[in-house]
């Protein structure tokens, strides 16, 4: 196909000193599409491999490259390879063997109704288990609160969306792994719908480029940053009535206790109580008067 050609599907494949295996998945991919008869490009965003990636990619048939001379992130990787896309669907997912890429496919087949399809791993073969399990527990629970969604995996990097739908929010990705848990957040804070599939999650090939600490406090910051943008409500509202709750409580006992003196900690806390809604509110009415006009309809069920 020529440059201005659209295609069913592209695959985004952010890269970072995966040599070894690159050129397989690059392979199990083209093949998946092939057999499924779906047209398709495959784009490998070199994000600063000294390995030797970047000169791979180059080589491997029907494969269109991207090269940053710099490490700038996975998020930045799969952001611009997305801007770059001629796919009316887009796909994120690895190539360090943990994702079934032979599945891609069918990832693409179960988006039909719904703008957002997300493999959740059934499995955590990820480095330092014990820390991140709890960790990624917690904050997904707090992403489902704060998004009043269900979410059975906030930061699955296997995931199909549409791209019409995915571009407004490109903007919003950040440089690094928190950019899957952004794009489920503003799909949803958005009123789009998104889908979960079970998949299989195998033992990574090579050395993780994850940092327990480091980015758990990224996905933690970003799930936060997310609603604020979009739900601020659902964030300052909870604490505006626990501590008018409690502020209430403490006024009651001062009438009581103090022969219907005030003590200065109660108003104190009542202030802050008011505070928080009026931040709250006037948030949220920026957050409504900023969002965008002209939304993208969300998909429909599809007709028989």
């Amino acid at each position: 196909m020529d440059e201005m050609s659209t295609y069913d599907v592209t695959v985004v494949l952010p890269v970072y000193n995966e040599v070894d295996h690159l050129e397989q998945e690059v392979k199990r991919i083209r093949k998946a599409l092939e057999d499924a008869e779906m047209s398709f490009e495959i784009i490998v965003v070199d994000d600063g491999s000294t390995d030797g990636s970047g000169e791979l990619a180059e080589r491997l048939q029907g494969v269109r490259t991207m090269r940053f001379l710099t490490n700038r992130g996975s998020g930045s990787a799969r952001k611009y390879g997305s801007l770059a896309a001629r796919g009316e669907v887009v796909v994120w997912t690895d190539v360090d063997m943990t994702y079934p890429n032979d599945q891609i496919p069918n990832l693409v087949k179960e988006l039909a109704g719904y703008d957002q399809v997300v493999g959740a791993r059934t499995t955590e073969e990820g480095t330092v288990k014990f820390l991140r399990r709890p960790a990624k527990w917690l904050i997904r629970k707090l992403a489902a609160y704060l998004s009043g969604t269900n979410i059975p995996d906030l930061n699955s990097g296997f995931r199909a969306f549409r791209k019409d739908v995915g571009d407004q929010f490109l903007y919003l990705l950040p440089r690094g792994f928190s950019c899957v848990t952004t794009i489920t957040m503003a799909f949803l804070s958005n009123g789009y719908s998104i889908k979960y599939i079970p998949i299989e999650y195998a033992q990574r090939a090579g050395k993780s480029k994850f940092h327990w600490w480091k980015d758990t406090r990224r996905y933690l910051l970003q799930v936060v940053r997310m609603i604020l943008m979009h739900e601020p409500l659902r964030f300052f509202g909870p604490l505006s009535l626990a501590i008018g709750a409690a502020g209430v409580g403490k006024l009651i006992f001062d009438l009581i206790d103090k022969n219907f003196r005030v003590a200065t900690n109660t108003i104190v806390i009542l202030g802050v109580a008011f505070a928080f809604a009026g931040v709250g509110l006037i948030a949220d009415l920026l957050v409504q008067t900023s969002k965008r006009r002209h939304d993208v309809i969300p998909a429909t069920a599809p007709r028989d």
